[in-house]
């Protein structure tokens, strides 16, 4: 007898366009399962064959870092970051800066490490070399700091910053720019 292991996609609750931030917490919420699901199909290859669920994980990790993020990215680059800039510390801005840096190193890691998982999806690779481990490694690392630094200091300062006016028009246009009909 054979014991199936699967490496099942994700299912996060959704958060409303009303709380604009509480969809930017989900969304991180996304990013790190993921990034685990990234985890476990690497793992997962190590002891089996390249399977249905291995393909499927590989398109579930390519469809959240090809659509979702860069949508979140924009997010923060649209409405967290720019009044942060123009009315945050010396620090909140140093910081800001270091964030918008790493969106551009996330977009460049990402670029590195989607070719594998695009073959493996579509069912031209069975096993990733080192050197495709290594890219995914890389662009985890990017992940991990740069979470923390957004939920621990970015958020918290721009929530209190934008009263509830902008935080409405902000759930708003990112509605909108999803193609969300309100």
């Amino acid at each position: 007898m054979t014991t199936r292991v699967s490496l099942p996609g994700m299912h996060s609750p959704g958060a409303g366009f009303d709380e604009p931030f509480d969809m930017l917490d989900a969304c991180h919420d996304r990013v790190r399962r993921s990034l685990d699901l990234l985890r476990r199909l690497r793992e997962y290859l190590q002891g089996h064959a390249c399977d249905d669920s291995a393909r499927q994980a590989a398109r579930d990790v390519l469809r959240y870092f090809d659509i979702a993020a860069p949508l979140h990215h924009e997010d923060e680059e649209l409405h967290v970051f720019p009044p942060l800039l123009a009315q945050g510390t010396g620090q909140v801005v140093a910081l800001v800066r270091q964030l918008q840096r790493d969106h551009l190193l996330m977009a460049e890691r990402w670029a590195a490490a989607r070719g594998a998982l695009q073959a493996m999806a579509d069912g031209s690779l069975a096993a990733f070399t080192p050197a495709q481990d290594a890219a995914f490694d890389q662009f985890v690392e990017c992940y991990a700091d740069h979470l923390r630094h957004e939920d621990d200091s970015i958020y918290p300062v721009a929530r209190a910053l934008l009263d509830l006016d902008a935080q409405q028009a902000m759930g708003q246009e990112m509605a909108r720019r999803r193609g969300v009909a309100r």
